[in-house]
């Protein structure tokens, strides 16, 4: 299990695969049985070399896609400048990387591409749970959807009003145009707005607000959310715990099996119309092979 992975930009120049053929991006469970990736790749695009970028939390998922799809002898480069969310998304607007692995784009994004006079192009790749959790000590081990949007709402304050102690709530924060708050507002609130946090529960970092949390002076107050894969893999601690939304707790299976009340996704993300060698770079990740790697690098694959 990896422990607290902090990822920064770094420049890597690895091989990746040079050709593969058509595939149904939005309708994978319908997707005929094809032959094996690696019977396909055979010298195609000598001179290919596409530009990738992605989330905190989607970065091991990319690296394991190159790594995996550059394993061959006739592929050639692919160029990984990880940011984050948000730059990810500014930097696929103004051309300057060619294919993202990030969340959804936040309406901000959209309006960008918008005024930019480009549309993106999303489709999922691997699917996931937004989770909420609390502090370990915190005798609370499950909340109602509604109850979680009234504490985000500032209708609930005391976590006595769900089962806990009597005790403030302090529902920490994401900034505007994180992969966490756009998965908040629009998996979880939707139309209701949310309450304007005080400047301690502004959290600027994913990392941040598990901290906050697990370490908080040893006071179960507060409660976070973030994505099952980063909070499980990537920045594990048992001073933590996942609440269950509904009566089902996020894990692996329920997640896998979708039981889990909050689901949602990480996105290839490229423009409309892309160039034929990034076309088929994407084809590879979304693959039965793309599939596979996905899994193995602990990601719920979609089919």
């Amino acid at each position: 299990m990896l422990k607290k992975i902090i990822i920064t930009g770094v420049v890597l120049l690895i091989l990746i695969p040079s050709c593969i053929f058509a595939y149904q991006y939005f309708t994978k469970e319908e997707k005929i049985e094809e032959p094996p990736i690696e019977e396909k790749l055979k010298g195609h695009f000598k001179d290919l070399k596409i530009k990738v970028d992605a989330s905190l939390a989607t970065q091991p998922l990319m690296n394991s896609f190159v790594e995996y799809f550059a394993s061959r002898d006739d592929l050639k480069q692919v160029e990984s400048e990880y940011t984050n969310t948000h730059p990810a998304y500014e930097k696929l607007i103004k051309h300057e990387t060619d294919l993202i692995i990030v969340t959804e784009p936040s309406q901000e994004e959209l309006q960008m591409a918008k005024d930019a006079n480009v549309e993106l192009e999303v489709t999922k790749v691997v699917n996931e749970g937004f989770v909420f959790f609390v502090n370990a000590k915190n005798p609370v081990n499950n909340l109602k959807l509604t109850e979680i949007q009234d504490i985000y709402a500032g209708k609930i304050n005391n976590w006595q009003e769900v089962g806990g102690q009597d005790t403030k709530i302090i529902p920490y924060q994401r900034p505007i145009n994180s992969g966490s708050q756009t998965g908040m507002l629009s998996l979880v609130m939707k139309d209701i707005p949310m309450r304007e946090p005080t400047t301690e529960e502004m959290i600027e970092s994913m990392g941040g607000i598990v901290d906050v949390i697990a370490d908080y002076d040893n006071n179960p107050a507060g409660i976070g959310y973030s994505y099952y894969y980063y909070a499980s893999e990537m920045y594990y601690t048992p001073n933590i715990k996942f609440l269950a939304v509904d009566g089902i707790t996020p894990n692996y299976e329920t997640i896998k099996e979708g039981k889990y009340p909050l689901m949602t996704a990480y996105y290839i993300v490229t423009l409309k119309n892309p160039s034929k060698e990034v076309l088929e770079f994407k084809e590879a990740l979304l693959s039965k092979e793309g599939g596979k790697v996905a899994k193995e690098a602990g990601y719920v694959q979609v089919y």
